[in-house]
């Protein structure tokens, strides 16, 4: 019956995200920037839907930007439960934008993509965001660069912070855990480390006990004469704090 569920629920998934596929491809063209905004969050709640993820949003979720949101980085389903939660352009590897249908998916959201490969490509990125935001954008970076377990936060880069001191722009910290719904306790589902694979990591979402994800939004803060790498140290015990059981 649990193998017969997991696959429904996959079968759903790509469906929708089919569906996406086609929303963004033959209609974005044509409508407004708040159109796409509002369809791209909504299509990220009826995902998690889906595939059974109830999601709970506490703090406040920034009205409008400019603001650079802040966060821990823990699975693939970040992206998703952050759109859902409040629409933002990430700032994503350039290699998703080569990954077939998602790569559609994550530019028809307003990814920023950078290849972290090249060193000088993070300056690049760096201008591209401080744009988006001067436009009055909401973008979002995980400044630990790859994934983590979840318990501890590796430490945070302070590159891309730069974006927002360049722009005057606040940053606001976002703490994300999956929560197991019987113990209370993070949930291993849905880690996403070393050599996971995304098709592993989703079939243990979806076969493992269940579990909430959680978007906890802390208080918009303005640099205030620190340097990125300061800025970057206090945003991240922002964050831990947030995460706090």
């Amino acid at each position: 019956m649990k193998l017969l569920q997991v696959v429904w629920r996959l079968g759903r998934a790509l469906l929708h995200a089919i569906r996406g596929w086609f929303i963004i491809t033959l209609l974005f063209p044509r409508w407004s920037e708040q159109r796409r905004q509002a369809t791209v969050q909504a299509w990220s709640q009826r995902m998690l839907a889906i595939l059974g993820i109830p999601l709970r949003v506490e703090g406040k979720p920034p009205l409008h930007g400019p603001v650079l949101l802040v966060a821990n980085h823990i699975s693939w389903l970040d992206i998703l439960v952050m759109h859902a939660a409040r629409h933002c352009r990430f700032v994503s590897k350039a290699d998703v934008r080569h990954w077939p249908l998602i790569g559609t998916l994550a530019t028809g959201g307003g990814t920023l993509y950078i290849e972290r490969e090249k060193r000088r490509d993070a300056m690049r990125v760096v201008h591209s965001m401080r744009a988006s935001l001067a436009k009055g954008d909401i973008v979002a970076v995980f400044p630990e660069g790859t994934t983590g377990d979840g318990r501890e936060l590796l430490p945070f880069h302070g590159n891309l912070i730069q974006a927002a001191i360049s722009a005057d722009a606040a940053a606001q910290p976002v703490g994300l855990r999956f929560i197991d719904q019987a113990t209370g306790e993070d949930s291993d589902g849905p880690l996403y480390l070393g050599d996971d694979t995304l098709v592993a990591s989703l079939w243990r979402t979806l076969s493992g006990p269940p579990f909430v994800a959680l978007v906890r939004f802390g208080e918009p803060q303005k640099a205030q004469g620190r340097d990125r790498r300061q800025w970057a140290t206090d945003l991240r015990e922002a964050v831990a704090s947030l995460r706090g059981r």
